[in-house]
């Protein structure tokens, strides 16, 4: 009797896991394409299924958890700053060209600023706007005097900077706002 009920206990097993694999399979052929898996050409989603269309962030939209208050604002993802007034408002976003070196996601204070110097890179620049510093490289806004002129690193170029470059308008719109002490907010 007892090599009956193995036999028996044997055939449930393998019956059970044939059931689980044919709904594995019919679980998987009803997931909509983009889902973790490519979509078959030709063929449409199962019954009852939907494709969701993907909904794309506005890239000029404010990051969430950027912080309170009238601060700079500054996406090292998305290459982007905002200048957000008091009340929450964006006063201006614009894009702007990252430095070699980024400095952690945090809130900083603008420390300094200068109205024209040559930068690390040896372009004359304006409007800088400081408020950070990465293993002696300090971390801060300008732009180009001549936004044209800026040239390409030298060859075996190997000065790391800082300089996260604006366009001369944008720069003085930074310029304006980003006085000293004024809050500035990295997010990735």
């Amino acid at each position: 009797m007892a090599a009956s009920s193995s036999v028996i206990v044997a055939g449930l097993t393998a019956a059970a896991l044939a059931t689980v694999g044919h709904l594995a399979h019919e679980a998987a052929e009803s997931v909509p394409a983009g889902l973790g898996r490519a979509a078959k050409e030709g063929v449409a989603p199962a019954a009852g299924t939907s494709k969701a269309p993907r909904v794309e962030k506005d890239p000029t939209a404010l990051p969430d958890d950027s912080g309170k208050g009238a601060r700079v604002v500054y996406s090292l993802r998305g290459d982007r700053v905002w200048l957000v007034a008091g009340d929450e408002a964006i006063s201006r976003t614009f894009k702007v060209d990252p430095s070699d070196v980024d400095p952690a996601p945090g809130s900083y204070a603008v420390t300094s600023r200068s109205n024209s110097v040559t930068g690390s890179d040896g372009v004359p620049v304006e409007h800088v706007v400081r408020f950070a510093s990465v293993d002696g490289v300090v971390i801060g806004f300008s732009a180009a005097v001549n936004e044209s002129a800026a040239p390409a690193p030298a060859p075996g170029h190997t000065v790391r900077t800082g300089g996260i470059r604006e366009s001369r308008a944008d720069g003085d719109a930074m310029w304006t706002f980003a006085t000293i002490g004024r809050t500035v907010v990295v997010v990735r």
